[in-house]
């Protein structure tokens, strides 16, 4: 009997999987394992929102495995000890698994591979799994990765995606018990966001076709419009994998139109991020292009941003928002960012620690190179440019009902005069801004030299 291991990671679905496929394909029968990390736990990425999301993912995923005969195995402990030990128990020839683009990922690779040295097993990476186009696919000549998205674009879209695979009808496990952990259930983690959505495939797939049979249409022109929340909300689900980002970009692609087209530059976008962070695994947490920054730290600024009492209120909307949902807005994520790093000048990997504890959709590469990127130590090609929350807030949210909706102390004040509450005689419960917006502005652009 020819026995494989599916290590589930970032790709929680049956749908489009090709790990899970390929794996079906080479061995009479497969055993689907999740091991519930301690270097996750470690270095502080469990944060309660993500645990709860990824709860439903691996009761659903169960449910799925279970329907097709076979079921998921938890295990707890480090990841290549785990997957060795259960090698050993099946006799298994490979273990499978999705690449990955951390630092982290290539160092549980490289443990894997260690692991496994002498035990006549194979451990098979599987690329385009969690992105639609593998890093490294396309790259400019004589370098390893785009750091400039519009040409990386022209290449992913000249490149194409691969085809999308179907579900399995059958999932045979080994003969034989294998011990699981119990599976986690939301139920058991505390400190959850109020709003957070639902996780799991059917929950993602239920989203999709949603989506693409409705507001994908007015993608183009409302996906900046900070009240009418025209996004799909689909990243926590492309986070966990529970949808296939090639399944949904190659879907977007057939939808057509200028909905679609703006929507598959966004999927691009996620590839062009994962990328960079594939060829520069430091890119986490250092600058990818240092401005010689002297970052100020005003404890008392932080907690108001975090909190969402800056007296600006479309950044106090957003930054309640994250913390209601673990999600917020992507144009609330540019506001909320460029606030911190450029108007408060406060290091980005303050913010970005705050949103990988909050957001579930915390994808390193994402979250931390777009902060980057609005810091200006990415890869913007205008990178002190700086986003007036007030003049940003009258454009994206002009009649001012994104703000209400978050900042109840403001609900009474009528249209886009809510923007600047200052202005308003009558009294509010609502702080005064923590900086004068001028002044702010001539301090960053002072510390890069720019007077």
């Amino acid at each position: 009997m020819n026995v494989a291991v599916v290590l589930f990671t970032s790709d929680l679905r049956l749908h489009d999987n090709p790990v899970l496929r390929s794996a079906l394909r080479d061995a009479d029968r497969v055993v689907p394992l999740f091991v519930r990390d301690d270097a996750v736990h470690r270095a502080g990425f469990d944060a309660p929102n993500r645990l709860a999301f990824l709860a439903d993912c691996l009761v659903d995923l169960d449910a799925g495995l279970r329907k097709r005969g076979g079921r998921l195995i938890v295990r707890t402990g480090a990841v290549a000890k785990e997957v060795r030990r259960l090698v050993e128990e099946t006799g298994a020839g490979a273990v499978h698994m999705a690449a990955g683009v951390s630092g982290y990922a290539a160092h549980r690779e490289e443990q894997l591979r260690t692991a496994l040295a002498d035990s006549g097993c194979e451990l098979r990476i599987h690329d385009a799994v969690v992105t639609a186009l593998a890093p490294g696919r396309v790259v400019p000549a004589g370098k390893d990765h785009f750091a400039v998205f519009t040409p990386y674009f022209r290449r992913w879209e000249a490149a194409g995606v691969r085809g999308t695979l179907t579900a399995p009808r059958t999932v045979r496990l080994p003969d034989g018990e294998l011990s699981s952990d119990p599976l986690p259930t939301r139920g058991d983690i505390k400190d959850i966001s109020p709003g957070l959505a639902e996780g799991g495939e059917q929950a993602g797939r239920k989203l999709v076709t949603s989506w693409l049979n409705g507001d994908l249409g007015d993608y183009a022109d409302g996906h900046d419009d900070l009240a009418g929340d025209a996004t799909s909300r689909l990243s926590p689900h492309l986070h966990f994998g529970t949808v296939s980002a090639a399944e949904l970009a190659t879907r977007a692609q057939e939808k057509g139109g200028p909905g679609g087209d703006a929507f598959v530059r966004q999927l691009a976008w996620r590839d062009f991020h994962h990328q960079v962070l594939a060829a520069r695994h430091d890119a986490s947490w250092s600058d990818y292009r240092p401005r010689q920054d002297r970052w100020r730290s005003d404890e008392d600024e932080i907690t108001a941003w975090k909190t969402g009492h800056t007296g600006y209120p479309v950044v106090d909307a957003a930054m309640r928002q994250l913390a209601h949902e673990g999600w917020m807005h992507n144009r609330g994520r540019l506001l909320a960012a460029s606030f911190l790093t450029k108007t408060l000048y406060v290091d980005w990997r303050v913010g970005a620690r705050h949103f990988l504890e909050l957001l579930v959709d915390g994808d390193i590469a994402n979250n931390q190179l777009n902060w980057q990127w609005v810091a200006g130590t990415g890869t913007d090609t205008r990178p002190n440019r700086v986003l007036n929350p007030v003049t940003q807030a009258k454009r994206y949210d002009p009649r001012g009902d994104y703000v209400r909706r978050w900042v109840p102390e403001l609900a009474e004040v009528k249209g886009s005069a809510v923007h600047e509450p200052w202005k308003v005689k009558d009294t509010l419960d609502y702080p005064e801004p923590v900086v004068d917006l001028g002044e702010a502005r001539a301090r960053f652009e002072k510390a890069r030299g720019l007077d």
